[in-house]
C-alpha cells in the first residue's frame, strides 16, 4: 500500500509540473501569436548599396508583406561591420530588432582582440539569407587584362603598383585579398573603405583597382559593363553568371572564398518569436520575387536555420581564424 501511495504521489507530481511547464509557456505562446505589434528593425552594419544591403532590402520588403508591420532597415557601417554588430548586440530582446550578420562577422574575432559581443554568444542564429561568392572584379581602364591568368602575371611584374579596396579591416573581402596575395606570392596594397558601397564606388571611378566582392554587390556593375569579373572563389560558376569562370577554372586551384548573410536576433529574444521569424525568412526566400533577386545577385536559396546555421558559423569563425593566422593579416 505505500508503494502504492508513493507511485500516485509521483504521478501526481509529475503532472503538477508539466501543468506548471504549460503555464508558464502560455505568455510566450501568446507573444508570439500577437507579434508583431509595431515595425520591426533590421540592424545592417554596412552602408546603404553593399552586399548586404542588396539581399536586406529585398528581405525586408517581403517581410513587410508577409508579417504586415513594416521592417526598416537601420544601416550602421564601421569598424568592418563590428560597429552595426555591438549596436545590435544591446538592442532589447523583445523580438523588434534583429540583426543582418555577413561573413566579415565569422572574421572579426581574429581581427578584432576587443569586440565587445560575441557573435556566438550575444546573438540567437535564425536563418541564413544568402550565400554569392566572392568575386575578383577589376576597373577595366586601370587593369587591362583579359582573364586571371594574365592578371596575375601583371600583379608579379609589378609588385605595389596595384591596390585593391575592401569593406573594412577584417572583412571578408579583406581576408580574401590576403588570401589571394598568399596563393598567388603576389603583392597589392589593401585600401579599407567603411562598407562595400563606398568602395564600389571607387572601383568604378578608378580611385583602386581592384576589389574582391560579395558578389552580390558587385552584380549590377558586372553586367553594366562599369567593372570586369575575372573569377568567381566557388567550386561551380555562380548562379547569373555562366560566363564568368571558377578561379579553378582560371588557372588559381584552391582558392575558395564564398561569403555568406544571415539574421540573427539579439540574445534572449523569446524563442517563439525566432521560430516564427525563422518560417517567415524561408517563406519569403523561397517566394519567386526573391529567387529571381537572388539569381541576379549570384546566390543560391540557403536552407540554413537555428542551430544548424549557428554551428555553420561557428566552424567558419575557426576557418577565418586559421586564414587570418597563416596569411598575416592586420589591420590596415
Amino acid at each position: 500500500m505505500r508503494h502504492y501511495f508513493k507511485r500516485q504521489s509521483q504521478v501526481a507530481s509529475g503532472l503538477l509540473k508539466k501543468v506548471f511547464f504549460i503555464l508558464c509557456a502560455l505568455p510566450l505562446v501568446a507573444v508570439a501569436q500577437e507579434w508583431p505589434t509595431k515595425p520591426i528593425t533590421i540592424v545592417v552594419p554596412f552602408p546603404a548599396g553593399g552586399g548586404t544591403d542588396a539581399f536586406a532590402r529585398p528581405l525586408a520588403a517581403q517581410l513587410t508583406k508577409q508579417l504586415g508591420k513594416q521592417i526598416i532597415i537601420d544601416n550602421r557601417g564601421g569598424a568592418g561591420g563590428t560597429l552595426g554588430a555591438s549596436i545590435a548586440a544591446k538592442a532589447a530582446p523583445d523580438g523588434y530588432t534583429f540583426f543582418m550578420g555577413a561573413a566579415h562577422h565569422a572574421i572579426a574575432p581574429a581581427m578584432y582582440p576587443n569586440l565587445d559581443y560575441d557573435i556566438e554568444k550575444s546573438f540567437i542564429p535564425v536563418a541564413m539569407v544568402a550565400n554569392p561568392p566572392q568575386v575578383i572584379v577589376v576597373n577595366p581602364k586601370n587593369v587591362q587584362v583579359k582573364n586571371l591568368k594574365e592578371f596575375i602575371e601583371l600583379l608579379k611584374k609589378n609588385p605595389g603598383k596595384f591596390n585593391y579596396a575592401s569593406a573594412g579591416n577584417g572583412s571578408s573581402h579583406h581576408l580574401a585579398g590576403e588570401l589571394f596575395k598568399m596563393q598567388t606570392k603576389t603583392f597589392i596594397t589593401h585600401i579599407p573603405y567603411r562598407g562595400a558601397g563606398p568602395a564600389m564606388s571607387d572601383l568604378i571611378a578608378g580611385q583602386v583597382d581592384i576589389e574582391f566582392d560579395g558578389l552580390g554587390s558587385s552584380a549590377q556593375q558586372i553586367n553594366n559593363g562599369k567593372i570586369v569579373a575575372l573569377a568567381v572563389a566557388s567550386q561551380k560558376r555562380a548562379p547569373g553568371f555562366p560566363d564568368v569562370p571558377t578561379a579553378a577554372e582560371a588557372g588559381l586551384v584552391g582558392y575558395e572564398v564564398s561569403t555568406w548573410y544571415g539574421l540573427f536576433a539579439p540574445k534572449g529574444t523569446p524563442q517563439p518569436i525566432v521560430e516564427k521569424m525563422i518560417v517567415e525568412v524561408q517563406k519569403a526566400i523561397n517566394t519567386p520575387e526573391l529567387k529571381v533577386i537572388w539569381t541576379t545577385n549570384g546566390s543560391d536559396t540557403p536552407r540554413l536555420s537555428g542551430d544548424a546555421f549557428g554551428k555553420f558559423v561557428a566552424a567558419d569563425i575557426k576557418r577565418w581564424g586559421a586564414v587570418a593566422k597563416a596569411s598575416g593579416a592586420k589591420l590596415d
